[in-house]
């Protein structure tokens, strides 16, 4: 064997580990679910989160109204929710159940919903798009009886953000002028308004939750669902690809061989123009 054979062969061998093992490994597939008791008359209850496939259930202890959890990062497959009274054991009957199929990079609120004599769980599809360039995007999620339909806008300039949004319901997105500004929340056919104060940034995605105050009348939390850069920690998902990004593993091997093989073959090249240059005395 040449010497310029046995080199290009070393080349190969050292360069096989960066294409067999310099690719990061693929994160496993992830959605998001997060957990919300809604109806104001129902007490608070443990709410139990399981995997269909096995394994230990999640428990949330005492979750009462007007509580949202964050988003949990969930392998896809499908779970099943559970909500029982407070104390009550795991192995009981649970007084509502229903199930969730998470889908990789979806995201899912399960929700009880209504008041205690009808109460379900829903289970809301949300959409984590980012909204236009210098656009915030905003929803309404109506969980207050006082107002059986609601209309909310924007105070300041009457930008509607809903109309004649049902109790027990939840609106689309709609992109909105970010920036801090006060809502208007009002009771459809109602004169009566109250106005809160919001706060939604540019490239952000937000939930405008509405609830019976505890002293009469509603109150408001803006929860943000999404926002541009951002990790999954507090209300959101990550808009970014992050480690779920499918890492194009098959194209970075196409291009190592290749430079491997171009690098080979040059160098067996200059070997083979350095041997016939010294053979037949040539200068550089």
């Amino acid at each position: 064997m040449s010497k310029a054979v046995r080199s290009w062969l070393s080349v190969l061998v050292l360069a096989l580990p960066l294409v067999l093992f310099g690719a990061p490994a693929r994160a496993a597939a992830v959605g998001y679910v997060r957990l919300a008791h809604l109806s104001p008359d129902t007490p608070a209850v443990d709410v139990y989160l399981s995997s269909v496939a096995g394994g230990a259930p999640r428990k949330f202890p005492a979750v009462g109204y007007g509580t949202v959890s964050t988003y949990l990062p969930l392998d896809t497959g499908t779970y099943s929710v559970a909500m029982r009274n407070v104390g009550a054991a795991e192995s009981s009957q649970p007084v509502l159940s229903t199930s969730v199929t998470v889908t990789a990079g979806g995201a899912y609120t399960v929700a009880g919903v209504g008041r205690f004599a009808d109460l379900g769980l829903r289970v809301i599809t949300d959409d984590l798009a980012l909204p236009s360039a210098g656009k915030a995007k905003v929803r309404v999620v109506n969980a207050s009886v006082r107002a059986p339909q609601l209309d909310v806008s924007v105070a300041t300039t009457g930008a509607t953000i809903a109309t004649g949004a049902a109790f027990a319901t939840t609106t689309d997105y709609r992109e909105v002028e970010p920036g801090k500004w006060p809502l208007k929340l009002q009771p459809s056919g109602s004169t009566t308004a109250t106005e809160v104060a919001a706060n939604c940034a540019a490239g952000g995605v937000y939930s405008v939750l509405v609830l019976d105050g505890k002293n009469g009348g509603l109150t408001v939390e803006v929860r943000v669902d999404a926002r541009a850069g951002a990790q999954v920690p507090l209300g959101g998902v990550d808009t970014g690809a992050g480690g779920t990004a499918p890492f194009p593993w098959a194209a970075t091997t196409a291009i190592v061989l290749v430079s491997v093989l171009v690098a080979g073959g040059a160098l067996m090249a200059m070997r083979r123009r350095s041997s016939v240059r010294i053979g037949g005395r040539q200068d550089l």
